[in-house]
């Protein structure tokens, strides 16, 4: 692994946030800056990962597994924060699941 390659990462990575932010669905409740560093921590990864097992020079490989690990760690971001449970005045039912 040569230093272009991880400059390479971190670039897609910045893509790769932006995708896979699109790819977890319902509402995703993270900032752009979060989304971004997720997308570069998800490149990494994936880049790690492929070519520990893979070895280099599977570029579409690696990319679907780091736009997979970054959708996974969107997903765990989003999920972390809980379910809010909100009161609600205007009709008869007293708890709103939001």
């Amino acid at each position: 692994m040569t230093l272009t390659i991880v400059i390479g990462w971190l670039v897609t990575g910045l893509i790769i946030g932006g995708l896979a932010h699109l790819l977890v669905p319902g509402r995703n409740r993270i900032g752009i800056l979060r989304t971004l560093v997720v997308g570069i921590v998800g490149a990494l990864a994936g880049g790690v990962i492929t070519a520990v097992l893979l070895g280099t020079g599977h570029v579409i490989i690696t990319f679907i597994v780091a736009l997979f690990v970054a959708a996974l760690l969107i997903s765990a971001m989003t999920r972390s924060s809980g379910r809010r449970w909100s009161r609600r005045r205007s009709s008869g039912r007293r708890w709103r699941r939001w």
